[in-house]
């Protein structure tokens, strides 16, 4: 159940401008929209499991338990951010390419409203010179062996102030306003992203999306460190990303290995930046 509100309605999302900046024809068609309450991945969570189609969006003011990876916290203040998650019934390789298309769409939303140039950290921040713009947060229900629904979430600092919740925060943030030096109207982000990932939705597995992923992606080239969920910490060059998404990582002695997930920490800045298409250059 959503929880009370306090905000005045001049803070909160103008819905109708909105879907008046909408050029979808499924994404954001369907708009649940919260002022306050737990999260939008809980609530949309419910209405997937109630039949919510393909596209449905559950938008929050504020989400007073949001969540990130890793069951980290969210800090999600009301009327500061987007805080957006987007309904999606995929087949199974449409899913496996959820972690491309998400960050794309982001980074295109941040493109298409300001001036500036975000990067993706691997696999699901947006970063601004390694400082956290927003991130990413998927979660899939199989049924047979086959995905029922795909949740999408989606955070994007708009007139965020990090400084008051510097001890909640496990990286350097900014926002938008920080970056512009002026507030921003959180509608137009918005409508950009449900725009943006309609868009590089329907390109799942074409060539187009994964060069502009790959081309974004500040982690190749860069000397990193990977953590399991098993605590295990294994360092390396990020020296190329598979069709699917996944990091591979060249280690000290030689030897090449894949992670479809972990904990990506640069351990010094990049050297040799790689071309297009995250292969390093051959030598001899």
């Amino acid at each position: 159940m959503a929880a009370p509100d306090s905000l005045s309605p001049d803070q909160r999302l103008d819905i109708d401008r909105v879907s008046a900046l909408l050029t979808t024809s499924v994404v954001g068609q369907r708009i649940r929209h919260f002022v306050k309450t737990t999260s939008t991945m809980d609530e949309a969570r419910r209405l997937a499991e109630d039949g919510a189609p393909h596209g449905t969006v559950v938008v929050a003011d504020e989400q007073t338990a949001g969540r990130g990876t890793k069951g980290r916290i969210w800090v999600s203040p009301p009327g500061q951010s987007i805080h957006a998650t987007i309904i999606v019934r995929p087949d199974t390789e449409q899913l496996k390419r959820l972690s491309i298309v998400s960050p794309v769409a982001a980074t295109d939303a941040v493109r298409a409203t300001t001036p500036l140039e975000p990067t993706i950290k691997w696999p699901n921040d947006v970063q601004i010179e390694q400082r956290k713009l927003g991130g990413i947060l998927i979660e899939a229900e199989w049924r047979d062996a086959q995905p029922v629904y795909a949740l999408v979430g989606i955070g994007l600092n708009v007139n965020f102030d990090p400084a008051p919740w510097a001890t909640q925060i496990d990286r350097p943030a900014t926002s938008l306003m920080i970056e512009l030096g002026a507030r921003r109207q959180r509608e137009p982000v918005l409508a950009a992203l449900l725009n943006a990932f309609e868009n590089r939705y329907g390109q799942a597995g074409a060539s187009e999306l994964h060069e502009t992923w790959t081309a974004r992606l500040d982690t190749l080239g860069r000397e990193v460190t990977v953590t399991l969920s098993t605590g295990e910490r294994i360092d390396g060059a990020a020296v190329a990303v598979e069709d699917a998404g996944a990091l591979i990582l060249r280690t000290a002695d030689g030897e090449q290995r894949t992670f479809i997930a972990g904990e990506v920490t640069v351990r010094e800045a990049r050297a040799n930046p790689l071309p297009p298409g995250g292969k390093p250059p051959r030598k001899g």
